[in-house]
């Protein structure tokens, strides 16, 4: 899952211009690091110039990759780390004058590994307003124990602001004259496409997706016990021209393959500029990530990396960085940053969605129908265990021959 994540800001992203600053910022300045093309410059603007009333002072540095992201957090236990001097925002010889930033884009796919080495804080977000307002799903994907594992009783980790799903990308001019349009995975197996699809080389999602067709969870612990998958993955083996994590939009783009099944990040930034694509969130819900907002851990309050059972106290923002979540949960910055970037708001996906209909079309995630995303789930940490049955089952299916047995009786 690591190429979906470290490309999350996909194919032309905002140039984040004015409201941003450089690595060095000033004492007292509360500093944010935040994912290029995750929130529209105007918002920025609008929301130092209503926090310089109050007198709080921001600084926003746009970072281009979730990884690079990450790894800035890491630096915040060891700012002498070589890993410093490569990161794209610092320029300066001195790595001690970069500050602290006070929050930080992470993406749902990072949370484990960053709680497992005490990179962020928990924080209270429960009476924060907006909290509330966000679907139960986002909810419980930022509630954690202490080794990131979901749970419903732990901490929260992190503050949800901005989402993206797999999805069907479409030839609208190929597909016209089958005369229909994919509405979901099933249509993956029709015989009119066979060898027109391309799609991501991930285990989680291709067979994540197979098991949704099945009727079943993208995040099933027991695969032997569905005796249909391996047959259904087998015949999806046969509808598949390409597979890549990266280039799978190339020949949908050429037209040698007529669907594509990827991530809305990769995907909708595409649909602008070529009207003969097209694209659907599969009605039987489909696998969900998020961005959040992070409270990076201080160095003076850094831990060992050794697992404990023992949870750190969730901690309250400062009144500035609560500000900032706040702003970010407001029905109008989520409509503004759902329609300016390539992603979806949680909090919308509890308003009510008549206004956003006529959007379908070119803005499918500000127009999400409420009861599909009900239906998807998001990729959640899997033991090691259950983790090889879908890298075995993947190997199987990728390379059948390799797994067959010997004519001759043999190993």
């Amino acid at each position: 899952m690591i190429n979906r994540r470290t490309f999350l800001q996909g194919v032309g992203t905002l140039a984040l211009g004015q409201g941003l600053s450089g690595c060095q910022t000033p004492e007292g300045q509360a500093q944010v690091w935040l994912l290029r093309g995750s929130i529209p410059p105007q918002l920025i603007r609008r929301f130092q110039q209503n926090a310089q009333k109050t007198g709080a002072n921001f600084t926003f540095q746009a970072i281009p990759q979730l990884k690079d992201l990450y790894q800035g957090l890491k630096t915040q236990k060891n700012p002498n780390s070589p890993w410093f001097k490569r990161l794209p925002w610092n320029n300066s010889d001195d790595a001690r004058k970069t500050p602290i930033a006070g929050l930080v884009t992470l993406g749902d796919y990072w949370l484990q590994e960053a709680i497992q080495n005490n990179l962020i804080q928990p924080i209270s977000l429960e009476k924060v307003p907006g909290w509330q307002n966000l679907p139960l799903s986002w909810q419980q994907i930022a509630q954690r124990d202490r080794n990131g594992q979901l749970n419903q009783a732990g901490q929260i980790w992190g503050a949800p602001y901005r989402w993206g799903c797999s999805m069907i990308a479409y030839r609208r001019d190929k597909l016209k004259a089958l005369g229909w349009t994919p509405s979901d995975w099933s249509d993956l197996w029709r015989e009119d496409v066979r060898r027109k699809i391309s799609i991501v080389d991930q285990p989680r999602e291709v067979i994540g997706l197979t098991l949704k067709s099945l009727d079943k969870s993208y995040n099933s612990s027991n695969l032997s016990a569905i005796a249909e998958l391996k047959p259904q993955l087998l015949a999806l083996q046969q509808q598949i021209l390409y597979y890549s994590s990266q280039y799978y939009l190339q020949p949908l783009l050429l037209g040698d393959s007529w669907l594509a099944v990827g991530w809305s990040s990769d995907i909708l930034p595409l649909l602008k500029t070529n009207p003969d694509l097209g694209a659907v969130i599969p009605q039987s819900g489909t696998s969900l990530f998020s961005d959040f907002w992070v409270r990076p851990t201080v160095k003076s309050t850094v831990k060992s990396t050794v697992k404990s059972t023992e949870a750190p106290t969730s901690l309250d923002l400062p009144q500035d960085l609560r500000s900032w979540i706040e702003f970010c949960w407001q029905p109008s910055t989520a409509e503004q940053i759902a329609r300016s970037t390539h992603g979806g708001s949680p909090i919308l996906l509890t308003q009510p969605s008549e206004p956003f209909s006529q959007d379908a079309d070119s803005k499918p995630l500000l127009a999400a129908d409420p009861r599909i995303i009900q239906r998807s789930e998001f990729l959640t940490p899997l033991s090691d265990a259950v983790l090889q049955q879908y890298l075995t089952l993947w190997q199987e299916i990728r390379n059948p021959t390799a797994h067959a047995p010997s004519s001759q009786g043999k190993i």
